[in-house]
């Protein structure tokens, strides 16, 4: 009886030791297992561009999120290189380039981009015309051009013609009328426009004109006064604004015509009140308004004017009687 309780004692343990043999490979198997994954697993490179087509004016953005990396050499097709992860570089010039990541010294991917030029268009869209809005015949108008190009033409619509060259145009108009003043460079594909009201005070069509007499006498003189004010130094932007925001609708280029002494000149409406503000002492003697066609905005202001110095015409005749 001992002797089979024994057997079956000894049995039993040869089972245990048998099964705890089969749990030590089969562990030892996925350990190997496991290690080898992660030693001789190849990784593969998760790196990105944004876009394959850009502009001249755009800049390409590239990425990579590789797992585990830790160095990176892009390369432009240009021979210009970046060490950054992430990051945008800046072409100079159009054309077909690869593009090239290395990781790590030893993952590597290509892309292909395409740059595309656009440096035309660019120039176009900052070539601009500044100056008044409105002028007088037979009084010369000023117009400034702002751009790239060393060839500027100017056509004022009243010619058909190249009427002036140069950045700066001084034009006489001749006759009264809506035009429509074209500027083209040697480095623009296309023109910009500018539009000019121009008006004749002494011609018979007056119905636009605010004269004295049927209650536009209130206007003349809330004009004067508020150009005397700012003449005499009162508050500026007080008084500026309220002409601007009630006769002018907001725009602070509408012409204005001035004779002073004698002289005249023409200028806009914000550097003539800045004028007012360093010309010594100014008297404001008469102030006349042109309202744009179907509208209650102003296109120009006539102003006639003495210095301290100087007396007006009217009181120098009425002197001399």
């Amino acid at each position: 009886m001992s002797d089979n309780n024994t057997k079956q004692v000894s049995s039993n343990s040869q089972g245990y030791v048998i099964l705890y043999i089969l749990l030590a490979v089969l562990l030892l198997t996925g350990l190997i297992f496991l290690f080898k994954s992660s030693l001789f697993e190849k990784r593969a490179i998760a790196a990105r561009i944004l876009k394959d087509e850009i502009y001249l004016n755009e800049d390409l953005v590239y990425t990579d999120n590789t797992p585990k990396s830790s160095k990176w050499i892009w390369e432009f097709g240009n021979g210009e290189k970046a060490s950054t992860q992430n990051g945008s570089y800046h072409y100079n010039k159009p054309g077909a380039y690869i593009v090239r990541l290395t990781v790590d010294g030893e993952l590597r991917e290509q892309f292909p981009v395409n740059v595309r030029d656009t440096v035309r268009n660019i120039v176009d869209s900052v070539l601009t015309i500044s100056g008044p809005t409105a002028g007088v015949v037979n009084e010369e108008v000023r117009l400034e051009g702002d751009g790239n190009g060393k060839d500027f033409e100017w056509s004022f619509g009243e010619t058909g013609r190249v009427d002036v060259k140069g950045k700066t145009a001084l034009y006489t108009y001749r006759a009264p009328g809506k035009y429509i003043v074209r500027l083209r460079t040697d480095k623009s594909r296309r023109p910009v426009y500018h539009t000019i009201f121009v008006t004749d005070p002494n011609s018979e069509i007056v119905e636009d004109l605010v004269a004295p007499g049927d209650g536009e006498r209130k206007t003349i003189d809330d004009i004067r006064a508020r150009l005397q004010a700012i003449a005499n130094g009162a508050d500026f932007n007080s008084n500026y604004y309220y002409l601007i925001n009630k006769y002018m609708c907001n725009n602070e280029k509408v012409s204005v015509n001035v004779e002073m002494n004698g002289k005249k000149k023409q200028t806009d409406i914000y550097s003539y009140c800045m004028g007012l503000t360093f010309g010594g002492e100014i008297a404001i003697d008469e102030a006349q308004l042109t309202i744009k066609p179907n509208s209650s905005c102003a296109s120009l202001l006539n102003i006639k004017q003495h210095s301290g110095a100087a007396q007006p015409a009217t009181e120098a005749a009425a002197k001399t009687q």
